[in-house]
C-alpha cells in the first residue's frame, strides 16, 4: 500500500511551491510522520511541516433520458508538505 498517491497539480497549489510548500493526495489513513517519511524517501528532501485535510465523498445526479443516476464521489486525504529552504521537488523531470 502506497501512502502518496498523486501529486497536486492545481492553480492553488502551484503558487505555493514557489514558497518550497508541496500538495499531495495521500492514503486515508497515513498520519503525518508516515507521509513526511514516505514524500522523504521519494524525493530526497527534508520536510519540515506537513498539514493534512480530509474531504468527504459528495454526493453527485446526473439526469439522462431514461432515469437519474446518483452516485457518490470519493473521500481523499490532502497534505501539504513543507520542504526545507533550498529544497525542491521536481514533478516534471521524468516528462
Amino acid at each position: 500500500m502506497s501512502i502518496l498517491k498523486k501529486p497536486l497539480v492545481t492553480e492553488k497549489v502551484s503558487a505555493l511551491n514557489e514558497k518550497g510548500k508541496y500538495g499531495f493526495i495521500v492514503d486515508n489513513t497515513a498520519n503525518k510522520v508516515e507521509i513526511k517519511k514516505a514524500v522523504e524517501s521519494a524525493y530526497g528532501v527534508t520536510v519540515e511541516d506537513v498539514n493534512t485535510m480530509r474531504y468527504a465523498g459528495k454526493a453527485k445526479s446526473r439526469s439522462t433520458q431514461s432515469r437519474v443516476i446518483k452516485g457518490k464521489s470519493a473521500a481523499f486525504k490532502k497534505a501539504i508538505v513543507t520542504v526545507a529552504e533550498g529544497d525542491i521537488i521536481d514533478f516534471y523531470s521524468g516528462i
